[in-house]
């Protein structure tokens, strides 16, 4: 689900490529995304022709949401009453391409235009607009995430909103996102870590994604063992619990209590994955090494205390998480342990009986 386009800026030499990396750090005024436990998604839509911008229009009033609309500036040449229109109906202009005559573009709008699309842009453009006080946008996920954007294209808009409502998330303008800042190094920081740390151990270990809604925050991944100190056969299949950290550090700031009944709905995501994966059928328990295991506890896991060797890796690499994710609060528990539930207890609980 989300953009069917991908992330952007194909970047095709080594200059543009930094140019990507220095906005992703906040160069030249870049947005970064809001707050990543909100379940507001910035939805931005690519426009290139006025019977485009009349078909989105139309869309997006039918499902009574704003959004950001991404206008070349020859359209307001060509347009200027739709323009208006649309900023009359709350939606945000911002603008795509290279930098024209900005000024047409806000006079046909009737608004300030303070944004732009990131994709496409040059080191002279981006200069332009920082100039004239224009923030390029966040790039977009290929998939919803809390506080961020996505990219649509016009024909597939109604399709789209009426999934990403349906996985909990509100529809809004970028700039109506709670919590959109300047980008800084911890953006670019947190960016290289998910595509290099992160996307390569999901791909090794075969983790599986089930934080499709907004509130979600599981992954699961199989295992053909069970690793000590289960009390398990070694050949035992298992289940692996893994965090959506960004979801779950966002949540945890916004509420403790919204994040625990997160958790707890997430299991039941869990349950069902464990039913319907071909690859999680054998598992025949499910366990997490975290420092969160006061809720897996209250949730019905059994505790057991690693390793000690073990256990110092993982408080290790549990610390370089909050680093890169920027947790200023240390957790309520010092030291991880492992929280387990066999398959039969895990399923009658959380399961479809349960």
């Amino acid at each position: 689900m989300g953009s069917p386009f991908p992330e952007p800026v194909a970047a095709t030499s080594p200059g543009m490529r930094t140019l990507r990396l220095a906005l992703r750090a906040g160069a030249w005024g870049a947005w970064a995304g809001g707050h990543a436990g909100a379940p507001q998604l910035g939805v931005t839509v690519a426009l290139t022709t006025p019977q485009e911008l009349t078909d989105v229009l139309a869309t997006l009033q039918q499902a009574q949401v704003r959004a950001t609309l991404l206008l070349p500036p020859r359209l307001a040449h060509l347009v200027p009453d739709a323009l208006w229109a649309a900023t009359q109906a709350g939606h945000e202009i911002a603008g795509r391409g290279q930098p024209g005559t900005l000024s047409a573009l806000e006079a046909a709008a009737g608004q300030p235009v303070r944004s732009w699309d990131a994709a496409g842009l040059t080191w002279a453009g981006v200069r332009r607009l920082a100039a004239g006080g224009v923030h390029p946008l966040p790039p977009p996920h290929r998939a919803p995430q809390p506080g961020q954007t996505v990219r649509v294209a016009p024909q597939d808009l109604g399709e789209r909103l009426h999934e990403w409502r349906a996985l909990g998330y509100r529809p809004v303008p970028v700039g109506s996102l709670p919590g959109l800042r300047r980008a800084g190094p911890r953006d670019l920081l947190l960016h290289l870590y998910t595509q290099t740390v992160e996307a390569r151990f999901a791909r090794e270990h075969g983790v599986i994604d089930l934080a499709q809604r907004a509130d979600a925050v599981m992954r699961v991944a199989a295992l053909d063992h069970a690793p000590e100190p289960l009390p398990l056969p070694r050949a035992t299949p298992t289940a692996e619990l893994h965090l959506h950290s960004p979801r779950i550090v966002g949540l945890s700031q916004r509420s403790a209590l919204s994040a625990y009944r997160a958790y707890l709905r997430s299991l039941r995501d869990v349950a069902a994955a464990l039913q319907a994966r071909p690859e999680l059928h054998g598992a025949q328990a499910v366990f997490a090494v975290t420092l969160f295991h006061a809720p897996l506890e209250q949730a019905g896991f059994t505790l057991l205390a690693l390793p000690p060797a073990r256990a110092r890796v993982y408080g290790l690499g549990f610390r370089l998480l909050r680093v890169v994710y920027g947790t200023a609060r240390p957790p309520s528990e010092p030291q991880p342990k492992l929280a387990w539930m066999t398959r039969e207890a895990f399923l009658a609980k959380y399961g479809d009986a349960g």
